[in-house]
Order: C-alpha cells, then sequence, then structure tokens
C-alpha cells in the first residue's frame, strides 16, 4: 500500500509518501508547499491543489491521508487549514483516490504509541520508523509523514471505515 499523508495548511501544507508491504514501511520523499501570506488565497489553494495532484500522478498511492483539523483558540486558522483540506479533498477526488482522515491524536499513538507525544517526539520516531538518515523537514513534512505512517499501519477494517 502506497500513501500520500498530508499535513495541510495553507501557509505550509507538508506532504510525505510511504510504502508500506508485508508490515514494512519505506519512506518514498517528503516536502511542503509554502505560499507567500500576501498572496491571493485562490493561488495559495491552487498551489497546495496542483501539487497534490502531482503527487498522485508521480506515486499513483493507494489512498490519500490527512490529519483531521484541530479547532483551537483561533478561528481564522482553523478556516485555512479547513480550506487547505478542501483543496487536497478535491485534487484526490478528481483522480479517484480515496481518503481518509486521523485526529492528531491518533497519529501520535500509532506513531509514538502516546496519543500527547510533542512535536520532538513525533519527529524522532518518523526518522526511526522510516529508518531516516535525518529527521525530517520541515515539521510539516514530518507530521505529513507520521499521518501517511498512521493510514499505512490502520488494521484493513479501520482503513475501509475511513
Amino acid at each position: 500500500m502506497k500513501v500520500v499523508g498530508i499535513d495541510p495548511g495553507t501557509a505550509a501544507c507538508g506532504y510525505g509518501i510511504v510504502h508500506e508491504s508485508g508490515g514494512r514501511l519505506r519512506g518514498i520523499g517528503h516536502g511542503c508547499w509554502s505560499t507567500p501570506a500576501g498572496e491571493a488565497l485562490e493561488l495559495r489553494l491552487k498551489t497546495i491543489h496542483d501539487g497534490v495532484a502531482r503527487l498522485i500522478v508521480e506515486h499513483t498511492p493507494d489512498a490519500v491521508a490527512l490529519e483531521e483539523s484541530y479547532v483551537g483558540a483561533d478561528a481564522r486558522t482553523a478556516l485555512a487549514v479547513g480550506q487547505a483540506r478542501g483543496a487536497v479533498l478535491v485534487a484526490a477526488a478528481n483522480a479517484g483516490v480515496p481518503c481518509a482522515e486521523s485526529a492528531p491524536a491518533r497519529v501520535k499513538q500509532a506513531v509514538c504509541g502516546y496519543g500527547r507525544a510533542e512535536k520532538g517526539q513525533v519527529q524522532r520516531m518518523v526518522k526511526a520508523i522510516l529508518a531516516l538518515d535525518a529527521i525530517p523537514t520541515p515539521n510539516h513534512a514530518s507530521d505529513a509523514l507520521a499521518v501517511a505512517i498512521c493510514h499505512a499501519l490502520s488494521p484493513p477494517l479501520l482503513r475501509m471505515a475511513g
């Protein structure tokens, strides 16, 4: 199973691709799309949409996995993340690739064994799980790899349920 993981955001949208075979995971690639704050929102969302569409064409994943939105005190941030998520979902739908969402605590539980793990712990575990030479940067890419790992290691029935 090949999974594209996404850590959505309009300023920085992380992505990571993992391949699972026989219970073994391999990191295929990761990175982050950054968009300038002064750029028109529709152009920022287009950058994210087009980036996801390119990843899907290049890697032909079995699924796109996204981190669910965390709604904190800042409604504007939550709205921006929601819009970025929408761009990702449309790119996947256009390509006919199913999407799955995982709560941040579930991702941390899957990767670290603790649902309230700190960002540094997640980064170190992603590095260890994928046997990478270095911690993936930026942290948005590391988070996206964690989302992909979580989905790839989910039991099949849980993946089917979304």
